[in-house]
């Protein structure tokens, strides 16, 4: 009973919600930071590349991490490599075409389109971008996850618990914020006029000329 009641002192014990939330948060954070490094390889430019108002944060990255270890990090150590790759492949393939359609679907851009590349999957993923996901993928569920795992753990309940509470507001007011944003901007466009007062308020404080400051990649799309 005493290793019961140890074990549950220590925060974020397992794979739980707050552990998964964290490691979004950090997914998030780094993925900014490895976009804006591909981008100013690829084009010799810096510049930026997150997808919230506030924050150096692309979520796109924390979702893909939290994806890759709902689905394996369960039995991680008795599962090998290999397979760990080819469903990684397979996860990160299908929710980069997903991310695409939807961020089509709602906001009518188009943040990223592989036609014409080698492999492409309707211009939304391509094969070797998969493998690239499986890589990251791997590399997320085998190294950073168990070292990571175990830092998270030993964090004391107390701090951890406020750590968590603040981010998870913080997060959850700037992804509502900055998705209805990008909503709203999209409707200005098409020439809808707002509805509401918080339309009216985003039109004047969040207006194109913000947005396109704030995200240059929105530039042409």
């Amino acid at each position: 009973m005493s290793m019961i009641k140890e074990k549950e002192k220590n925060f974020a014990e397992g794979l739980c919600f707050k552990k998964f939330f964290l490691l979004f948060v950090l997914g998030s954070f780094v993925g900014s930071f490895y976009e804006e490094i591909v981008f100013f390889v690829q084009y010799k430019e810096w510049t930026v590349r997150h997808d919230l108002l506030y924050g150096p944060f692309s979520t796109l990255y924390g979702f893909g991490m939290v994806l890759f270890l709902f689905f394996l990090g369960w039995r991680n150590k008795k599962r090998g490599v290999v397979k760990t790759f080819l469903y990684a492949t397979f996860i990160g393939g299908v929710f980069e075409y997903l991310a695409s359609f939807f961020l089509e679907l709602f906001l009518g851009m188009k943040f990223w389109d592989y036609t014409g590349m080698f492999l492409s999957i309707g211009g939304r993923t391509t094969l070797p971008f998969m493998l690239v996901w499986g890589v990251m993928g791997t590399f997320v569920v085998k190294v950073v996850y168990p070292f990571l795992s175990k830092w998270i753990e030993k964090i004391p309940k107390t701090i951890g618990n406020i750590l968590y509470y603040m981010l998870l507001v913080f997060f959850v007011v700037d992804m509502l914020l900055s998705y209805s944003v990008f909503i709203r901007m999209v409707l200005r466009n098409r020439g809808v006029a707002p509805r509401t007062f918080v339309g009216e308020f985003y039109d004047v404080h969040y207006n194109n000329e913000y947005m396109y400051n704030k995200f240059p990649i929105l530039k042409g799309k």
